[in-house]
């Protein structure tokens, strides 16, 4: 395959067989949903959703592994793919027919293409840092060659327009279950000392995340037990944990959360009663798994 000249200095036309190479913001492609009208031609389609060419740069997330310079250079085979779909023309058609997961999708695509051995994982604060950090050592001397990266959201992303490989989220259903959780009070080993019935609650600190206020109560309607209890809230569970860990009170806590602080007698549970819940972690994943794929390897290792 012949490379492409890239060296001219000359701003090209916007039509069918130009050699235009774009970037786009999924975020931006939005807009035409509240559009006051629809794009009438292809060069207005494009402005539409703020396009902007970049030389020899197909997707900004893929970089220079798919278009080599911004001034200089020649398309490598995965450009060269790619160059069609991101004609004027085409991406005028795919903005007809609002196909925004379509456009998201292709540029995951070519990132895959290009970073194959990276891997992007979306999870809650919590998890990320109670649950998914401590296995990562564990998965790098699994596999080294694999590069992982973690965003931390309060909620799910589109896994069809975000860039993320993997999302691992609590949920009832759906993906693939990773971890049960179930609720049980933890404390510091000292302050257990202290507690002999669920009834003494009320008269300790009892620790609480903002987002999960309602857990206390679930707890101590499924023990059959009424007590009132208060103390501290925090916008960060991970914060709770190490509150409970320095003594502060008694956290209600999630089995896979506080699973190492457990295991490192730092967290005790004062009591036997454990309430299950029907949402675990669960993982879902972009698009289908290729088998023995850096992202595949991924997901099973986090399962196992």
């Amino acid at each position: 395959m012949r490379p492409m000249d890239c060296s001219s200095s000359s701003t090209p036309q916007a039509s069918s067989n130009s050699m235009l190479y774009w970037r786009w913001s999924i975020d931006t492609a939005t807009r035409p949903r509240s559009m006051k009208r629809q794009p009438t031609s292809a060069s207005s389609a494009v402005r539409s959703l703020d396009l902007v060419p970049v030389g020899v740069l197909c997707v900004s997330s893929a970089g220079t592994a798919c278009g080599v310079r911004t001034t200089v250079g020649s398309l490598s085979a995965a450009g060269y793919w790619f160059l069609p779909l991101m004609q004027p023309a085409a991406v005028a058609e795919w903005l007809k027919a609002k196909q925004f997961d379509a456009l998201a999708g292709a540029e995951a695509w070519l990132r895959a293409l290009a970073l194959p051995q990276e891997v992007h994982i979306a999870t809650l604060p919590a998890i990320a840092q109670l649950w998914l950090s401590p296995r990562l050592p564990a998965l790098r001397a699994a596999a080294p060659e694999i590069s992982v990266s973690i965003t931390a959201l309060e909620a799910p992303p589109n896994l069809k327009r975000s860039l993320h490989d993997l999302s691992l989220f609590p949920a009832e259903a759906g993906g693939r279950l990773v971890a049960e959780d179930a609720l049980f009070p933890v404390c510091s080993p000292a302050l257990a000392a202290r507690l002999v019935r669920v009834e003494e609650l009320g008269s300790v600190p009892c620790l609480s995340d903002t987002a999960w206020d309602t857990h206390w109560e679930i707890w101590l309607q499924a023990v059959g037990v009424e007590v009132a209890v208060r103390g501290p809230a925090f916008s960060l569970y991970a914060l709770a944990v190490e509150e409970a860990v320095n003594g502060a009170g008694v956290l209600i806590g999630h089995g896979p959360l506080v699973a190492g602080h457990l295991e490192r007698g730092t967290l005790v549970a004062p009591f036997s009663q454990r309430v299950s819940l029907a949402a675990g972690l669960r993982l879902w994943s972009a698009r289908p798994l290729a088998k023995g794929s850096a992202v595949a390897r991924v997901a099973d290792f986090l399962a196992g």
